[in-house]
């Protein structure tokens, strides 16, 4: 598996949305003041406008050209500017959005990694999907909004001193105005923020829910429950959009609000610049300043409403990414060393020797699969490897010389060589072995590119047997000091699965191996076959000795058998 981008080597110490969001901005700092300093310097070029256009108005009222020609030249300036860092402003922004967006996508895909398998076991497929498709957007979001926003607080700020220089009344309505539509807006932003969580998580247990249906599609047309379980998620659907209207409707209201509010202002701030110009208190050039300053004061304080709002969705969907930071992997590593040897569990009695072809026939399959994730280290466990304990060990040890190989792994999108050899050293001899022990030549034969073909996701293209012989090509290119297979036939004819025992047992002569099965084709060609029930040992031999000295033995084979001849 290839690592991970190394932009950010790091994972947040944030157990808050908002320490989230404040560890984003705090890693991109330097690009964010970079497009801060752009925005203000747009904004401020914009606000600069009215009182340029006001002073050259009352330059011509007093037909003094020097200072029309001064005042136009600036004017222009200002355009040029505006022109400038609204480009560069806007490029910083898509940076920034990206930034934030993607390094959300590499600490939550290095924690999915760290968790490993404990990941599937505490949230759902939908949950973890969300992020990717909708929440690193609103984390963008929050990210990009800081540029546009911290600049409108500045033109603010600077348009409020310019009136209250220019009109003392005029510039505290402004200075008033600004905080009272802020509050005003608050109280609109906790329904939205309580929409929007219930919303997402909605969303979340859908994509669940569609995921899970097109995992098993094939066998849902097999017993006739494609149309329930449509039926099923139609009505779930259904929740989705009540709850996205729910979202709309409050988002509707704020963007009311950031219509109404501003209006109102401005027409406050019009009327009274007005009556102050018909008395001769400011000049027809301030006036038109001041109208301008209306006009303008529309999109800095739209900004701080929209700010608000992205803010919030950025905060929601952080929430969502601290769910997943916040989980611990349930097993861990020590850093203690082994030379290998007898891997023991003791809970069950389980004893894989080294060199030998070991088999495990539980009478409840779960049972063997409890067995194999101790002996691989996947849950906790009194396990021993050699004489030492297997949690000493480093978890990245234990997974490089102890390989758990069950039917729920996965084929990922690729090239089918990249799929197989996923370490990137085994050796062209290697994977044709492998493909060889596996039975899977036929299906390399036939894909147009041989290895370098495509495979799709979870490779959709192959039947469940084929895609079941890749995964055994996949283990075995691995090559791991203890491979240990769960059901590695299960899907494939008996013929097949025949010739599969004869060559597995082949390729891993003088090599440790344990499988779990209760298929009698595969057991008749195993060194030694241990029984288990009720998780712990009741016998152990070889398969035609257990057949003919344990009944309970021969139920639970033969009862294996008869389901893998009607499968």
């Amino acid at each position: 598996m290839r690592s991970l981008p190394a932009a950010d080597p790091g994972t947040p110490d944030a157990r808050s949305p908002f320490r989230y969001l404040r560890w984003v901005a705090r890693k991109q700092a330097g690009s964010l003041l970079v497009g801060i300093t752009y925005a203000i310097v747009w904004w401020l070029a914009m606000a600069l406008v009215p009182v340029t256009m006001g002073k050259g108005i009352d330059a011509i009222r007093a037909r003094d050209m020097s200072a029309l020609i001064t005042w136009g030249a600036a004017l222009f300036g200002l355009g040029v500017v505006q022109a400038v860092t609204g480009t560069l402003r806007h490029r910083m922004a898509v940076y920034n959005w990206l930034n934030a967006a993607y390094r959300t996508v590499q600490v939550t895909v290095r924690q999915s990694t760290r968790l490993g398998a404990t990941l599937p076991k505490r949230m759902s497929t939908g949950e973890v999907v969300s992020i990717g498709n909708s929440d690193i957007a609103h984390i963008g979001n929050a990210m990009d909004i800081l540029l546009r926003g911290i600049g409108a607080i500045v033109a603010i700020v600077v348009v409020t001193i310019i009136m209250i220089g220019t009109s003392l009344p005029l510039g505290l309505t402004v200075l008033i105005g600004v905080p009272l539509m802020t509050v005003a807006v608050a109280p609109l932003l906790r329904p939205l923020h309580r929409r929007q969580h219930a919303y997402r998580d909605l969303q979340g247990d859908l994509s669940t829910r569609a995921a899970d249906i097109v995992a098993g599609l094939r066998v849902l047309r097999g017993i006739g429950g494609e149309q329930v379980f449509a039926d099923r998620y139609t009505a779930e659907s259904q929740k989705v959009r009540h709850a996205g209207v729910r979202v709309a409707s409050a988002e509707s209201t704020l963007e009311g609000a950031q219509i109404l509010l501003p209006g109102l202002l401005i027409a406050g701030v019009t009327w009274l610049a007005a009556t102050f110009a018909i008395r001769d208190q400011i000049t027809i050039g301030q006036l038109v300043s001041f109208y301008g300053y209306a006009a303008f004061l529309i999109a800095p304080l739209r900004t701080l409403t929209e700010a608000a709002d992205k803010l919030t969705k950025g905060h929601v969907a952080a929430r969502r990414v601290i769910r997943i930071l916040d989980l611990e992997p349930e097993v861990q590593g020590g850093s203690g060393e082994s030379g290998g040897g007898l891997l023991r569990d003791v809970a069950s009695g389980v004893a894989v020797r080294p060199g030998v072809f070991t088999a495990v026939v539980a009478a409840v399959p779960e049972e063997g699969i409890a067995i194999a994730d101790r002996l691989g280290r996947y849950s906790d466990g009194d396990v021993d490897f050699g004489d030492v304990p297997l949690d000493t060990l480093p978890i990245a040890e234990v997974r490089r010389r102890i390989l758990v190989a069950d039917n729920d792994a996965k084929l990922f999108a690729g090239v089918l060589r990249d799929e197989l050899d996923i370490t990137g050293q085994a050796s062209a001899q290697d994977i044709a072995d492998a493909l060889y022990t596996a039975c899977a030549e036929d299906i390399v034969d036939a894909l147009p590119d041989g290895l370098d073909g495509h495979v799709a996701e979870a490779g959709r293209e192959f039947s469940g047997g084929q895609q079941q012989r890749l995964r055994l090509a996949r283990a075995l290119t691995a090559d791991p000091e203890v491979l240990i297979l769960i059901e590695p036939t299960s899907a494939v004819d008996a013929h097949s699965e025949a010739r599969i025992a004869d060559r597995l047992v082949k390729a891993r002569a003088g090599r440790t191996t344990l499988v779990c099965t209760t298929s009698p084709l595969v057991l008749d060609r195993t060194d030694y076959v241990i029984y288990v029930r009720d998780g712990v040992v009741q016998a152990q031999g070889t398969h035609r000795k257990l057949l003919a000295t344990e009944p309970a033995y021969t139920a639970v084979v033969t009862r294996g058998a008869e389901a893998g001849a009607e499968a």
